[in-house]
């Protein structure tokens, strides 16, 4: 997808402050600095369009971009950061459940995982989440530029073991830095918006 406009919509905490048109949106959810914002400004190729932070736990809302006039990436806040007290944790939980639940734009959800280690505990309650909620998933496995191409395969293979990956769902290698996978990714979130389109 070429990318002529991107542009910050807005950010929210419930429903009544989301985007009002109706039009598709692609979630992104992972762990605090995992690299969704870099994932966002390289598919876009906007250097800060989403803005990157060296602290964890800094997106505490959902941001709302819009992209071509034609659909919406909403950024999720980071889970599993413990540094923010469990009070914020559990309305940040009770937000993104809504967003995930009850949000009939949403065609289907980015889930951002580390290739260099083993997806978390949190990786897998979060995969399971989406899962139970009969989402669409694409398992984007980022930061591959930091690790040896040799070793992709079984860092692959690693996650794909842990998330327990239903083979419906795509897995894609990704890095922000060489742009690695970007436009594998773009094909799998054209087509989840194609069908969109199409009901």
């Amino acid at each position: 997808m070429k990318v002529t406009q991107a542009t910050f919509e807005v950010s929210a905490v419930k429903p009544a402050q989301y985007p009002k048109d109706v039009l598709p949106e692609i979630a992104l959810a992972g762990r605090s600095n995992v690299g969704k914002s870099s994932l966002i400004n390289c598919l876009i190729e906007r250097k800060n369009l989403a803005r990157t932070s060296s602290k964890p736990g800094k997106t505490q809302t959902i941001n709302f971009y819009r992209i071509n006039d034609q659909f919406y990436f909403a950024d999720v806040p980071g889970y599993g950061f413990a540094r923010v007290s469990k009070s914020v944790r559990e309305a940040w939980g009770k937000m993104m459940e809504t967003y995930f639940t009850e949000r009939k734009t949403l065609k289907a959800v980015i889930q951002v995982v580390d290739l260099r280690h083993p997806p978390t505990a949190d990786d897998q309650t979060m995969y399971q989440f989406l899962k139970y909620h009969q989402l669409p998933v694409i398992v984007v496995a980022t930061k591959a530029d930091k690790i040896a191409r040799g070793k992709w395969q079984k860092h692959l293979k690693i996650v794909k073991e842990t998330l327990e990956l239903q083979p419906e769902d795509p897995l894609i290698l990704f890095s922000a830095e060489t742009r690695q996978g970007k436009e594998e990714l773009w094909r799998v979130i054209e087509a989840k918006l194609e069908i969109s389109q199409a009901e």
